[in-house]
C-alpha cells in the first residue's frame, strides 16, 4: 500500500461488515460471550490502555447502559480476534468518564484518535462505521414518510416504520475535495474556521443530480472564481462527522484570477510546488501549514508535490 494511503484516517477497516441485506438471522445475541464492543459518548471513544484499542470486552459494556438499541457492525476479519461479532452503542458522557477514570481505560475524541494514531489504523474504519450509524439513529427516530416512531431493524442497518411499513436506510453524504492545479502551482484556501496559517484543498457537498466532475467545477468556481476543465478521481476517505465520504480529485484550472466567496474562504492563493513541500514539512518561511497526514487533503497535496497529481 502507498505510504500516504496507509496513513489516511478511517480508510482501513477490520470488519466483515453486516448489512441490511443480511437480515435479522445474521445478527448474534447482544450477550454473545465473544463479542467486542465499541462505546461512544458523543465524539469520544472509550479505549483500553493495554493494548491500545477501541474494542472492549462484553463485561466492560455491561457496566454502562446504552442510550438506545446497540448496532451490530459485523465480524472482525483476521488476526487473533477473527470472527468475533462487533457491536457499537452510544452512552452518556458521565458513564464514559466513569470508565475512563479507572486505570485500564481512557477516552479520546475521534479526530484526535486518528491524528495521533492512538489505535491501530485498521480499527479507524470500524470506528467510522460505528460513529456514522449511531449518529444516524440518533437523528432519525421518526418516519420521514408518515411521522410515526420508527424502530431499528437488521442489526441497526435499517429503521422500519410499523405504521406505514416504510424502510429507512443510513445515508452517506458525498463531498468532493479537490487539488486544483495550473502548471506547477496549486490552489489552496483557508476557511474562516481554520487555525491561523493553515491552508487546505477546496471542498463541498455534491448536489442532487450532479456528477463528481461537475461538483468539483461548481464548488471551485463558487468559492474561488476559478474555472476547472479536466477532473480525475484520486482517492476517497470516510469522514464520520457525522457521515460523509470525501471524494479526492485533481482538477486542471482554465484560468488563474481568484475571486473568493468570503462566506466560504478567508483567503485563497496559488502555491508553487516548492512552497507546498515546505508547508508539508513544517518549514514554510511564513509558518504556513497543511492538514495532518490522516486527512485526504494532505494526501492530495503530497501527490501534487510528488508529481502524482
Amino acid at each position: 500500500m502507498d505510504a500516504s494511503l496507509a496513513r489516511l484516517g478511517y480508510a482501513r477497516s477490520r470488519l466483515r461488515r453486516h448489512s441490511a441485506e443480511a437480515g435479522e438471522g445474521a445478527v448474534p445475541p447482544l450477550d454473545a460471550p465473544d463479542a467486542a464492543w465499541v462505546l461512544f459518548a458523543g465524539d469520544r471513544v472509550v479505549l483500553t490502555r493495554e493494548p491500545a484499542s477501541a474494542l472492549l470486552n462484553p463485561d466492560v459494556a455491561a457496566r454502562v447502559p446504552a442510550l438506545a438499541v446497540p448496532v451490530f457492525l459485523g465480524r472482525l476479519d483476521g488476526g487473533r480476534l477473527d470472527g468475533r461479532p462487533v457491536f457499537a452503542a452510544a452512552i452518556e458522557p458521565a458513564a464514559a468518564d466513569d470508565l475512563a477514570g479507572g486505570p485500564a481505560h481512557h477516552s479520546l475524541d475521534l479526530r484526535s484518535l486518528a491524528a495521533e494514531g492512538a489505535v491501530a489504523a485498521d480499527e479507524l474504519g470500524l470506528l467510522a462505521t460505528a460513529k456514522s450509524l449511531l449518529a444516524w439513529h440518533a437523528r432519525n427516530g421518526f418516519c420521514a414518510h408518515c411521522g410515526s416512531p420508527s424502530l431499528p431493524a437488521a442489526g441497526g442497518f435499517r429503521r422500519d416504520c410499523p405504521a406505514c411499513g416504510t424502510h429507512h436506510f443510513p445515508r452517506t453524504d458525498p463531498v468532493v475535495i479537490m487539488l486544483v492545479r495550473r502548471g506547477d502551482t496549486c490552489l489552496l484556501g483557508r476557511a474562516p474556521r481554520f487555525k491561523e496559517g493553515m491552508y487546505s484543498c477546496l471542498a463541498g457537498f455534491l448536489e442532487p443530480g450532479e456528477t463528481v466532475e461537475d461538483a468539483v467545477r461548481r464548488e471551485t468556481r463558487e468559492e474561488a472564481g476559478i474555472r476547472v476543465g479536466a477532473v480525475r478521481y484520486l482517492a476517497s476517505q470516510p469522514w464520520p462527522f457525522p457521515a460523509s465520504l470525501m471524494l479526492g480529485c485533481v482538477g486542471e484550472a482554465l484560468d488563474d484570477a481568484i475571486t473568493i466567496d468570503p462566506t466560504e474562504l478567508a483567503d485563497a492563493r496559488w502555491f508553487p510546488r516548492a512552497a507546498v513541500a515546505q508547508m508539508i514539512a513544517g518549514a514554510h518561511p511564513e509558518g504556513l501549514s497543511v492538514p495532518p497526514p490522516m486527512a485526504i487533503a494532505h494526501l492530495l497535496m503530497r501527490a501534487f508535490v510528488d508529481g502524482a497529481a
